[in-house]
């Protein structure tokens, strides 16, 4: 093993949020490093990607419009259409990362496999390959949509047939002439669910809470960015609902179960199709899986189906598998970071991407590279543990407040809420930051100076 010295900063991650966090760095004139376990950027989007743990399938698209998808220095060309596919998304992030310069920052195909605290300060990063390297800085930009994770507790029974997760789904093309199940009613199960249906011999759709189904086209077009922000308020939401349920209809009038929750109280679920295979009964809505009998299963109507395949699309666990879990863990997919960045007993330790917004994470990703890039190169300064820490917790409350209580729902942030609120912090920081520099060329105390502003 051999320990060299390097740059101040060590990005983990050269997907989405990754890339974002290096433009960050580098416009702010930072000097880092970039490890990435797969060959290319682009991460979670790169269908096959060789990283292994990219959850892509081929006809995947995405479930917000361009608009929304787009850093907001490099805009999606208005060549793709609305909803752009992974084929689209890889060659945007390649783009992305060869307009600002990245790649010869990017040591692909090396992986991060330990980030140990030193006790100077600063971090010891060890690499697959076998190398050390100390760092000032990291920035984790590892996502949080690969580490699947299964029904808990699991379906109680044995199973003869094939038993997935939607991360190792690539094509429908297995799924021809088979009765499947498909447990979940977020993006990727009502996906993989309207690919079933045209395939399979059956298919069911497994759903234990009701969810609200947006179209992604209203009147023939995709929902422009302004009416998507009306969810950032309450009569916003209520008139966004009630324009959904006009122009789709409905889906417990077709079996799915009621949501039990207002209209962007939870991630809502965007699909083209799945109202329609519901209308034409080539989806079979199902509650709950309670028992697996080989090769059938019983669901919680007392029903039972013959079935080969059931796809679990329920959802991903929060790992760090380079940290140590007594130092950086997320039980049950809950992490107090200030504003979703910032661990305050950890300085020096940073998270992009981390969060699950009613919108896309390309923007925010964005602004919360320039945010970090700002702090390591001194241009704003954070306040004091204790307020990060007072923030966190009203942010919690919040939380609790403004979404259902879930899994899901533990790194959630409303997309326009949460650019309008971290602008507002950047602008206080840069304040902060200025005056302890003044502060400290004139020997004034901090608080005069800023008192003195204020006169």
């Amino acid at each position: 093993m051999t320990a060299t010295n390097g740059p101040r900063a060590c990005v983990i991650g050269a997907g989405s949020a990754g890339l974002a966090a290096c433009a960050g760095l580098k416009g702010a004139g930072v000097e880092f490093d970039c490890y990435e376990k797969s060959d290319r950027v682009g991460g979670l989007w790169v269908f096959d990607n060789p990283s292994g743990v990219a959850a892509a399938y081929r006809t995947l698209s995405s479930n917000a419009p361009k608009a929304y998808m787009g850093y907001h220095d490099f805009p999606m060309p208005d060549d793709l259409p609305a909803y752009p596919s992974h084929w689209d998304f890889a060659r945007y992030f390649d783009d992305y990362a060869r307009h600002h310069g990245l790649h010869r920052h990017i040591q692909f195909q090396t992986e991060v496999t330990r980030v140990t605290p030193t006790g100077s300060g600063g971090f010891e990063v060890q690499l697959a390959d076998g190398r050390t390297r100390f760092y000032d800085q990291v920035l984790v930009a590892n996502g949080h949509h690969w580490d699947a994770r299964m029904p808990e507790p699991m379906f109680p029974g044995s199973f003869a047939g094939t038993l997935m997760h939607s991360r190792d789904y690539r094509d429908a093309a297995f799924l021809a002439g088979k009765r499947v199940v498909v447990v979940g009613i977020g993006n990727s199960a009502v996906d993989i669910a309207c690919e079933a249906a045209h395939l399979a011999e059956k298919t069911y759709l497994s759903v234990r809470r009701g969810a609200h189904i947006m179209p992604k086209f209203v009147f023939g077009m995709a929902p422009p960015t302004w009416l998507l922000d009306c969810a950032s308020h309450k009569p916003g939401r209520i008139l966004l609902g009630a324009l959904m349920r006009l122009a789709n209809g409905r889906a417990q009038d077709y079996g799915l179960p009621a949501p039990d929750h207002s209209f962007g109280d939870a991630h809502p679920t965007m699909s083209a199709g799945l109202m329609d295979e519901l209308r034409l009964g080539r989806i079979t809505p199902k509650p709950q899986i309670v028992e697996l009998l080989g090769d059938r299963v019983r669901f919680a109507d007392g029903s039972v189906e013959d079935v080969d395949v059931i796809v679990c699309a329920t959802g991903y666990r929060i790992t760090f598998p380079f940290f140590d879990e007594a130092y950086v863990s997320a039980p049950d997919n809950q992490i107090a970071l200030y504003h979703r960045v910032v661990d305050p007993d950890r300085p020096g330790l940073f998270f992009v991407g981390l969060c699950q917004p009613l919108g896309a994470i390309q923007p925010l990703a964005e602004l919360q590279g320039k945010w970090i890039g700002e702090l390591l190169a001194g241009r704003c300064a954070l306040p004091s543990a204790e307020q990060m820490r007072a923030a966190i917790e009203a942010d919690q409350r919040w939380l609790r407040k403004r979404f259902v209580d879930s899994t899901r729902h533990t790194v959630q942030v409303d997309h326009h809420r949460y650019l309008k609120t971290l602008r507002r912090e950047i602008r206080s920081q840069r304040r902060r930051a200025r005056s302890r520099m003044d502060s400290a060329a004139t020997g004034l105390p901090e608080v005069e100076l800023t008192a003195r502003r204020e006169q």
